[in-house]
């Protein structure tokens, strides 16, 4: 299965990725601002357009690809 950002690059597991979009957090009042880098993001085996991503603030974090961009 192959997992492409936004811009269509490939992604592979340990992949940088930075966000292209405020993104609200569901069920949270945190905002994950643009710009925003998050570092060794984890593919799902089942699922193409979700990634894992893991913050400071949040821990495993599933973020759309089509809101990423590989770094």
């Amino acid at each position: 299965m192959e997992v492409r950002d936004s811009n269509g690059t490939l992604l592979n597991d340990g992949d940088s990725v930075q966000v292209i979009k405020d993104l609200k957090v569901k069920g949270s009042s945190t905002v994950i601002k643009r710009g925003t880098l998050f570092k060794n993001v984890r593919l799902q085996e089942d699922d193409d357009e979700h990634v894992e991503c893991r913050n400071d603030k949040i821990k495993g974090l599933m973020l759309k690809t089509c809101f990423l961009k590989k770094v």
